[in-house]
C-alpha cells in the first residue's frame, strides 16, 4: 500500500508525494522526464509489505529505461504470474509483486489488467513513446484521482495532492455536497465533493498522450459492470463460495510482515477470521482488533469473544469514546479528505490505531460481502417485491412473520415499504425526490436548492452513470451496491483509516473469482425467510461458532451515535452545527437546520446520521479552506 503522484505540464512539485508520507513511510521517490507536452514527474511513497528491502523502491524501471512504474495495492497472483513469466524466459531482479507488475504490462501491454487478481492503482510512464497509462483495479479498492486542463493533468491518491494546484483552490461541487447531505452517499460518480477534481472509478483506466504540446487523455472502462446467471442446489453453491472465499483469504495472508484481521463479530469478518486462523501454521495465532462499547446497543464483545475463543486468535480491543469524537474529526476529516457518514468512521479509525500500536501492518477485513450477498436490512423490500410478482405468497407471509420475529419489524411498516419498491423504478425515484425536497427544504438553504434545480435523486444518477439497470430485485440491488452506491465510498473510508496509520487493509471478499460467483446467484441464496447471506451462512457452516453464524442484526463497527449526542455529545454537536452555519450562511436555512437539531436531540423526530454530517461539513470546509 503506498501513495502516488503523477503529472504532465505541471510544474514538478516534490510537496504533492510528500503529503501523503502516511501512506508510504518506507520509501520516498521522485523522478522527472520531458515531454512535448511539458515536464512529466512521477512520485511515490512505499508502505513494503512485499520482499521489503529497498529493491522494491519506485518509481521502478525496466533494464532498458523505456517503462517506469508507480504502483499502490497488492498482487496476489503475483507469485503465479511470475512463474508463467519465467516460464517465458523472463528473469526478475527483486522479489516484489511491483516488478512482476511492471513485467506484465511490458509483454500484455493494457491486457494485463485482465491477469491481475488483487487491488491496484498504478501508472506507468512509457518514456519512448511520451505514453502515459493508469488503472485503478475492478473494484476501486485503491483510489486514483484526476485533475484533467487542456495543458496540464495530474493523478494522484488522495484528493489533497491536487488541491492547490494552479488554477485549482478548493472550491465545493455543490451538487455532490447536496448528494451527501440529502442522501448520505459520496463516491457514486466520477466527481468528488471538489470541483474539478475528478476519479477514475474501479474497473477504469486512462491513456495519456504526451508526444505533442497538448496532452490527450482518453478514458474507458475496462472490467464490465455485469453478471453472469448460475442455477445452483443450495448444497452446491455453499461448497463452491467456500472454496472461493478460502482460496481468497489464502492469497490475502501473502506478506512479508505480520498479518492480522479487523473482528466485529459478525458473520463477514468472523468468516474471514476463522478461515485465515485454519491456514496459518501450527502454532501461529492471528492478531485480531475490535471496537467495544459500554453500551449494549453497540457492544458486539460476546459474538467477538466466542470467534476469539473458538479460533484461537490473540485479541486486541479498542474502546472509542464519546469525548474523542469531535477531538479527532478534524484529523479524520484531513485523511478523509471530504465530509464522511458518521461517526462509525471513528470506530473504524480506533481499530487501525490500535492495530498500528500492536505491531500489525496488513489487516484483512470482511468489507464487501454485505454488497455482494443483499446483507443490508433493506434488500428484504426487493426480495420480498420479486416474491409478490412471482406469485409466492407463503414464502412471503413466511418472510413477513420472520422479519418481526428476528428483527423487530412491525408488518405495516414492511407493507409500506414494500409498495413503494414494487413501483416502477421512475416512479419511486420521483417520490423520493419529492419527499427529500419537502424534508430539506426547512433545513437547506434556498440558494442550494436553486442550484441543485431538478438533477436526479443520488442513486438513480450512481446508476445511470455505470450503466447499470435500477435495482428492481436481488441481483441488479446488489449490482448496484457493488459497482456504484454503497461499497465505493465504503472502500474509502476504509483506505483512508488503514493508511492514516500506515497500515494495508485487505479484503478478501473482494478477490475477483468470488465476486463475480456471489453476484451470479440468484435470490434463493441470499435472502430466504428472516435470514440474509444465505450461502455463506451454509458455506461457514462447520467453520463459525453457532453463535455468530445465526446471529441475524448487524451492527458492524457501529458507534452508540444516538445515545452520544443526545447526552454527552450534545453540547458539542450544538457547537459544531453551529460552526458550519456560520462558515456556509448560504448553504443552510439557519432556523430549519436548529428545528431539526433540536427535534431529533429531543426525541422528537427519528435519529438519523444528518446532524453528523451537517457538523462535519463544517469540520471540512475548516480544515481545508472549502469555499462554496
Amino acid at each position: 500500500m503506498c501513495g502516488l503522484y503523477a503529472s504532465i505540464g505541471f510544474a514538478p512539485d516534490v510537496a504533492r508525494i510528500d503529503m501523503v508520507a502516511h501512506r508510504g513511510p518506507d520509501g520516498r521517490g521522485w523522478r522527472t522526464f520531458a515531454s512535448a507536452a511539458g515536464p512529466v514527474a512521477l512520485g511515490h511513497r512505499r508502505l513494503a509489505i512485499i520482499d521489503v528491502s529497498d529493491a522494491g523502491l519506485q518509481p521502478m524501471q525496466d533494464a532498458s529505461r523505456r517503462y517506469h512504474l508507480i504502483f499502490n495495492g497488492e498482487i496476489y497472483n503475483h507469485v503465479e504470474l511470475r512463474a508463467e513469466m519465467e516460464a517465458r524466459g523472463e528473469a526478475f531482479a527483486t522479489a516484489t509483486d511491483a516488478e512482476v507488475l511492471l513485467r506484465a504490462y511490458m509483454l500484455w501491454g493494457q491486457g494485463c489488467l485482465d491477469q491481475l487478481r488483487g487491488m491496484f492503482a498504478f501508472i506507468v510512464w512509457d518514456e519512448r513513446d511520451k505514453r502515459l497509462f493508469a488503472a485503478r483495479d475492478r473494484f476501486g479498492i485503491k483510489p486514483l484521482y484526476t485533475v484533467v486542463r487542456p495543458r496540464e493533468i495530474a493523478l494522484a491518491s488522495e484528493i489533497k495532492q491536487l488541491v492547490g494546484l494552479p488554477g485549482l483552490r478548493g472550491r465545493m461541487n455543490v451538487v455532490r455536497l447536496h448528494d451527501f447531505l440529502a442522501y448520505g452517499i459520496s463516491d457514486h460518480t466520477e466527481e468528488t465533493m471538489f470541483d474539478g477534481v475528478m476519479q477514475l472509478r474501479g474497473g477504469e483506466c486512462m491513456t495519456v498522450e504526451a508526444a505533442s504540446a497538448l496532452p490527450v487523455a482518453t478514458k474507458r472502462r475496462w472490467y464490465p459492470t455485469a453478471a453472469r446467471d448460475l442455477r445452483l442446489s443450495e448444497n452446491e453453491a455453499a461448497e463452491r463460495f467456500r472454496s472461493l472465499l478460502l482460496e481468497s483469504v489464502r492469497l490475502h495472508l501473502r506478506s512479508d510482515v505480520p498479518v492480522g484481521s479487523c473482528l466485529s463479530g459478525g458473520l463477514d469478518s468472523s468468516s474471514i477470521v476463522c478461515l485465515a486462523s485454519g491456514l496459518l501454521p501450527p502454532g501461529e495465532q492471528l492478531q485480531t482488533i475490535s471496537s467495544c462499547h459500554a453500551e449494549k446497543s453497540a457492544d458486539e464483545r460476546p459474538f467477538v469473544n466466542a470467534v476469539v475463543a473458538h479460533a484461537g486468535t490473540r485479541p486486541h480491543f479498542t474502546f472509542p469514546r464519546a469525548d474523542d469524537v469531535f477531538q479527532r474529526a478534524a484529523d479524520i476529516t484531513w485523511h478523509q479528505d471530504e465530509p464522511f457518514g458518521s461517526t462509525s468512521i471513528f470506530a473504524q479509525w480506533c481499530v487501525f490505531e490500535e492495530a498500528r500500536r500492536v505491531g500489525v501492518k496488513v489487516m484483512l477485513d470482511g468489507q464487501g460481502a454485505d454488497e455482494l450477498l443483499a446483507g443490508y436490512h433493506s434488500s428484504f423490500d426487493f426480495y420480498m417485491a420479486a416474491l409478490v410478482r412471482e406469485g409466492k405468497f407463503a414464502q412471503f407471509l413466511r418472510t413477513l412473520a420472520e422479519r418481526r420475529r428476528y428483527h423487530g419489524s412491525p408488518i405495516p411498516a414492511q407493507l409500506r415499504r414494500l409498495l413503494l419498491t414494487l413501483l416502477p423504478w421512475s416512479v419511486g425515484a420521483t417520490l423520493r425526490r419529492q419527499r427529500a425536497s419537502l424534508t430539506q427544504h426547512n433545513w437547506l438553504g434556498s440558494d442550494l436548492l436553486r442550484a441543485i434545480g431538478n438533477t436526479a435523486d443520488a442513486f438513480t444518477t450512481a446508476t445511470q452513470s455505470l450503466g447499470l439497470a435500477p435495482p428492481t430485485d436481488l441481483r441488479s440491488l446488489c449490482l448496484a451496491s457493488t459497482y456504484a452506491t454503497n461499497l465505493p465510498m465504503l472502500l474509502h473510508w476504509e483506505d483512508r483509516n488503514s493508511m492514516a496509520h500506515s497500515i494495508e487493509a485487505r479484503v478478501p471478499f473482494l478477490d475477483h473469482p468470488l465476486v463475480e460467483f456471489s453476484l451470479a446467484l440468484g435470490d434463493d441464496h441470499k435472502v430466504v425467510g428472516g435470514d440474509t447471506k444465505r450461502v455463506l451462512r451454509r458455506a461457514m457452516h462447520d467453520v463459525l461458532p453457532a453463535a455468530v453464524r445465526e446471529r441475524r442484526d448487524k451492527l458492524g463497527f457501529a458507534t452508540p451515535e444516538e445515545i452520544w449526542f443526545r447526552g454527552p455529545l450534545r453540547p458539542l454537536i450544538h457547537e459544531g452545527i453551529e460552526e458550519t452555519l456560520v462558515r456556509y450562511p448560504d448553504l443552510f436555512n439557519p432556523a430549519g437546520v436548529r428545528a431539526l437539531r433540536d427535534d431529533m436531540l429531543d426525541g422528537r423526530r427519528p435519529f438519523d446520521f444528518t446532524l453528523w454530517r451537517i457538523a462535519n461539513v463544517g469540520i471540512w470546509g475548516e480544515r481545508f479552506a472549502v469555499t462554496l
